[in-house]
Order: C-alpha cells, then structure tokens, then sequence
C-alpha cells in the first residue's frame, strides 16, 4: 500500500503499531516471534522513510509487557539505524501528585488519569508509553511554543533568552489521558491513543509546514480526527476495513458538527 504513494508525500507520519503483546485485534495476530517483531518494525520504518519528506518527523507511539521492557528501546535502535533519534517523548496516561504545606507536612495526594492496576507482585503499573521522534538528520526545527504551558514563576518571561511571551516548550513529557467512556462501544479497537497526542505532535512539528499528515496504522482513526480539527489533509491504512469505515464515520460525524456549529454562529 504503501508504494501507491508519491516518494516524500507526508510531512507528518504519526502512528502507533500493535504492540505485539497479544492484543486481540479482529484482522490481526498480536503475536509474532519477538525477533521477527523487530525486524517487520524495520521494515515497515523503511517503507514510511520513503513516503516522508526530507523534513518531516515520524512520531512512533510504542508501549510494551511489563515483563519485556527493552523492547521499545530494540526497536527504536532498529529503526535509528534509518533515521536520527531526534526526540524521546513520554506519555504519561496517569499521574499522582502529592501536596506539601510549608513544614513539609503532606496535605493531599491526588491521583488522575487512567488507572490499570496489574495483579504482579513483580511489576509496577505502567503509566507511560514512548513517543519516538524520528527525523531523516535529526535537524528539524520544531515550533515548540504551539503545545507550549505558560510559566509558573511569571519572572521568566523576560529572563530567558529569545522569549517573549508568558509561555514555555512543554518538555518531552507529556500528560495525555484518555477520556472517559461509558461503555466499551465508545471504543470498539482494543489499541488506541488519544486523539490529543497525535494533535500534539502536529502541532510540535509545525502547522505551516505540514500539508499531508500519515499513519499507516489508521485504527478508528484519532489521527485522522486530528488532522479534521486542525484542518490537515490526512491519509490513513489500515488492514481492517470495518476499522476503515468507522474512521472515516468519526471523521464525517465531527466535520457535520463543526458545520452546524459555524452554521449558527453565523
């Protein structure tokens, strides 16, 4: 499929493979021999360092088994051996904080986010997943700004160099968590990520100078709802057609409620 397009196409490629940890898919055995694993990932990097443009950043989400934890860090030195490692983001799906008054004294712990405990008692819960920032020469600028926080110490603004606005680069840690869903229906594919984390790195990667955003493992297609709020043509593929079409009815659903809204508005 992907030989059906133009050689440098896509400026963003922004996926997330299966994971091969056994997921029940409906089209697709999750469970190949680890080595072989690594070597399709290979593969399918190679095929896509075609179909990148020479400035554009390939965003890899990959998470793995508790059991089996240098997996992501094997396939992504595959795939380095093709691409420069530009960045390595973490998403963060839950996160506890905990509140200190001025002695010390713990006041509060708060916990948010999605939570899945593991019944191990060898294992600790795993509330992050990768994001590999890949580039062909790992020298491309980046509008950091566009998914930047603002500063809590307001003294800042003027403090670091070039900055001039009450806004900071958010760092390569990023707190997605998946929103809330009644019923399993909402989510009808086992795998997926949050539709912010491919918005996220768009926007990361420059809205000026991303016209075709890819991802070769469409899914329901959160990419694609991405790239419909930010108005980005998108291609996406998929080897599961009813996951095809129910991508291309969340695209057309959002679309006809951004055209009613405007419809009022007006």
């Amino acid at each position: 499929m992907l030989g059906k397009f133009n050689r440098g196409c896509a400026d963003v490629i922004v996926t997330s493979p299966p994971y091969n940890i056994g997921t029940k898919y409906r089209s697709y055995s999750d469970t190949l021999p680890r080595s072989r694993y690594i070597e399709w990932m290979e593969n399918v990097s190679l095929a896509l360092r075609d179909v990148l443009s020479d400035g554009g950043s390939f965003f890899l989400n990959m998470g793995c088994r508790p059991r089996d934890q240098l997996l992501p860090m094997e396939i992504a030195l595959s795939i380095g051996k093709h691409y420069r490692l530009q960045n390595t983001i973490h998403w963060i799906k839950s996160v506890t904080v905990e509140k200190f008054d001025s002695s010390g004294t713990l006041i509060s712990i708060d916990t948010t986010g999605h939570v899945k405990p593991v019944s191990s008692s060898r294992y600790l819960y795993d509330q992050h997943e990768y994001i590999f920032h890949f580039t062909k020469k790992g020298d491309v600028k980046l509008d950091k700004q566009s998914i930047g926080v603002p500063f809590k110490d307001k003294s800042n603004i003027r403090r670091w160099k070039g900055n001039q606005r009450d806004i900071r680069d958010r760092g390569n840690v990023w707190y997605i968590p998946y929103e809330t869903i009644q019923n399993s229906r909402q989510r009808p594919h086992p795998a997926t990520f949050p539709r912010r984390l491919p918005e996220f790195c768009i926007r990361l990667h420059g809205l000026e100078k991303t016209e075709l955003v890819l991802d070769p493992f469409n899914g329901i297609g959160n990419s694609a709802l991405a790239c419909a709020s930010l108005q980005k043509s998108f291609a996406g593929i998929d080897m599961d057609s009813h996951y095809l079409e129910y991508s291309f009815n969340r695209v057309l659903s959002l679309l006809r409620k951004d055209r009613s809204v405007q419809d009022t508005a007006q």
